[in-house]
């Protein structure tokens, strides 16, 4: 007979083997219904796809959505050149290097920065008051766009008052506040900018500056309006819906100046 200490033995390595069967069987090879499950499962589930790149605007696609003559109505026509205000009040020296970047922006007409890429500009004067309006589309990155638009959205705080020096009017009294836009595109910022003349005027000059900034889906458009005293009542407004409308007629496909 055999002894105890090797039956035992015997009996412990009869087990071990038994237990490296059982698992070779639950983790080895599958068996043909095994690999069919698998494939069909595989086949059910849903591929991934990547969401297409949204298209920048070509240049006829930016000159379609230009505002026209026929939008603005009378007395606007297109524009012969700058305002004399332009060079006399915008081209100044701030006081603040904050203030100085929306002097600069102001002057240059990009509040959205440089544009990159695709463009198209249209200009209108109001030959009764003097007023000047100019349309911008770009398609500068979204992210972008959404910074530029918190920038003037502090330049209401941070350049609240201020003075620029004019090489040819003296020094400005400088105020600028948020103006209300419409509810249109994905996200919008408005500003109004008063220059007020030396006070050694009995009624001191002055020039009131609309600018709005506007992102519509992976596009931009920019209008400024600005006249010396007071602006027409809601032509910012006025134009911002307008401007839009035609900007999103072209993401549809209407490509044709109207």
């Amino acid at each position: 007979m055999p002894r105890p200490a090797a039956r035992a033995l015997s009996v412990a390595a009869l087990c071990a083997v038994l237990l490296v069967s059982v698992t070779a069987c639950s983790s080895g090879a599958r068996g043909p219904d095994a690999d069919a499950s698998a494939s069909a499962a595989e086949a059910t589930r849903p591929a991934v796809t990547a969401s297409p790149a949204p298209k920048a605007l070509t240049a006829v696609q930016a000159e379609a959505a230009l505002l026209t003559e026929a939008d603005m109505g009378e007395p606007w026509q297109p524009t012969r050149g700058a305002a004399t205000w332009h060079d006399g009040v915008l081209k100044a020296k701030a006081d603040t290097p904050a203030c100085q970047r929306l002097l600069d922006a102001l002057y240059a007409d990009e509040p959205l920065g440089r544009p990159q890429g695709t463009q198209a500009v249209a200009g209108f004067d109001d030959v009764d008051g003097a007023a000047q309006l100019r349309h911008r589309v770009l398609s500068p990155r979204p992210a972008d766009v959404d910074r530029s638009l918190a920038w003037m959205r502090g330049m209401a705080d941070d350049c609240a008052r201020f003075t620029a020096t004019t090489t040819r009017h003296g020094e400005q009294s400088v105020q600028v506040r948020e103006v209300a836009l419409p509810e249109v595109g994905d996200a919008r910022q408005g500003l109004r900018i008063v220059f007020t003349g030396p006070d050694d005027y009995d009624d001191p000059p002055t020039l009131t500056l609309d600018v709005a900034a506007v992102r519509v889906g992976a596009d931009a458009l920019t209008i400024s309006t600005g006249a010396e005293g007071t602006l027409v009542p809601r032509i910012i407004t006025r134009a911002v819906e307008q401007a839009v409308g035609r900007l999103e007629k072209v993401h549809d496909g209407h490509h044709a100046r109207a």
